[in-house]
C-alpha cells in the first residue's frame, strides 16, 4: 500500500485516466486536453504567487495543494512520474 499522499494521488490520477469516472474533475481535465491542463498549472502557479505575497498561511497551503494536484495531472498527461522527477532531483543533488 502506498502511504505517501503524493504517490497515492498520482495513482488515483493515473487510474482516472485509464478508468474514467462520470463527473470526475480529473477526467474533465483530461478531456480538455494537454493545453488546458498546462494552462491550469500556470493559473495555479500565479495563485500561489498571489497567496505568498499577501494571503494567510491557510490560503497559501490551499493554493500550493492545488498546484501540486494540477502538476500531477499534467505529469500524467505527459506520461511522467514522481519517480522521474525524484530521480532528476537525486542526480542534481549528488555530491560532486
Amino acid at each position: 500500500m502506498v502511504d505517501d499522499i503524493l504517490e497515492r494521488l498520482e495513482a488515483i490520477i493515473g487510474d482516472r485516466r485509464r478508468n474514467p469516472v462520470a463527473g470526475s474533475y480529473t477526467n474533465r481535465l483530461f478531456n480538455d486536453g494537454r493545453e488546458k491542463i498546462a494552462q491550469k498549472v500556470g493559473e495555479e502557479a500565479v495563485e500561489v504567487l498571489i497567496a505568498a505575497l499577501g494571503q494567510s498561511r491557510e490560503e497559501q497551503i490551499d493554493e500550493l495543494a492545488d498546484l501540486f494536484y494540477h502538476t500531477l495531472v499534467l505529469m500524467e498527461e505527459l506520461d511522467l512520474s514522481l519517480d522521474d522527477v525524484k530521480q532528476r532531483l537525486r542526480e542534481r543533488h549528488q555530491p560532486r
